[in-house]
């Protein structure tokens, strides 16, 4: 039997298909219980913490009656048992935004509006990222899929009610290795746009 731990931070937040499907598990038990009609909209944080299975804490950002708004939850689950279970779910504070400085990197340090670097790892930055990877491959005719390698840089800025990032990226296709140039807007619902794409140069496998 596992001890209680202390709280560590999920990985891939945005990323993890059973963090995402825990935190919506956590908004329909809520609706449930107090007949709410919160619409799931995404996870702002995630930690967890080892109890006898695991305890998940949650920050979710939902709709509420039209705004959205922050809640914490927290979701017990025994994967052995197949059990799963809502332990608590309560309103903190309104949304400020779409998205905020802190979930963008940009302005954190309350610069001008302008674009900023931002961290390549940052979960917004790589949802970005994967958006306009999936957008090349849809409009390629190429059997192999596009990878991603990596995201050598990235800048962001927030102009009115859209986020901005400009991505450098680094992918692989079959042998074949590219660069890519993106800008990919993120606008108030949450949805990414490939607004610009430019291919800096195909990169082959170097045989000496």
């Amino acid at each position: 039997m596992a001890t209680l731990g202390g709280l560590r931070e999920s990985q891939g937040v945005s990323n993890d298909a059973e963090i995402e499907n825990l935190a919506r598990f956590a908004v329909e038990e809520h609706n449930k219980k107090e007949n709410g009609m919160l619409e799931f909209v995404r996870v702002i944080k995630a930690k967890e913490q080892v109890v006898a299975g695991t305890l998940h804490h949650f920050t979710i950002e939902a709709i509420d009656a039209g705004k959205k708004k922050l809640y914490e939850a927290k979701v017990w689950v025994k994967p052995w048992l197949n059990f799963k279970e809502l332990q608590e779910f309560k309103h903190t504070e309104e949304s400020p935004a779409a998205f905020s400085s802190s979930d963008l990197g940009a302005n954190r340090e309350g610069h001008a509006p302008g674009w900023k670097d931002v961290p390549v790892h940052d979960p917004e930055v790589q949802n970005a990222a994967n958006h306009a990877l999936k957008t090349i491959q849809q409009r390629s005719n190429s059997l192999f899929p596009y990878e991603l390698q990596e995201v050598s840089h990235a800048t962001a800025e927030v102009v009115d009610d859209t986020a901005k990032f400009n991505l450098h990226l680094k992918v692989k296709r079959g042998e074949k290795r590219e660069s890519f140039n993106v800008e990919v807007h993120k606008n108030s619902e949450g949805n990414y746009n490939l607004n610009q794409m430019g291919n800096i140069e195909p990169e082959f496998e170097k045989k000496d």
